[in-house]
């Protein structure tokens, strides 16, 4: 999964080296994705009224439940 978020916010932004993924496991199951982005392309990532953000957490919601787990995308 961290893989899906990283591979959409390098086509997003426009400086694909600062985008850093990284993953924590909480004891519950839990995934916790947080996506670092370069302060200019932060926006981008978001998208207008959070849609861009919204719908790569609907992607990542389909992949948990194929996987059985949870995850949280969390935008720094």
């Amino acid at each position: 999964m961290k893989d899906i978020v990283e591979y959409i916010a390098k086509a997003i932004v426009s400086q694909p080296d600062d985008v850093v993924v990284t993953e924590e496991e909480e004891d519950d199951g839990l995934i916790i994705l947080r996506l670092e982005v370069a302060p200019p392309d932060k926006g981008k990532v978001i998208g207008r009224q959070g849609r861009v953000a919204q719908s790569m957490r609907a992607l990542l919601r389909v992949a948990a439940v194929k996987d059985g787990t949870r995850v949280i995308l969390k935008i720094d």
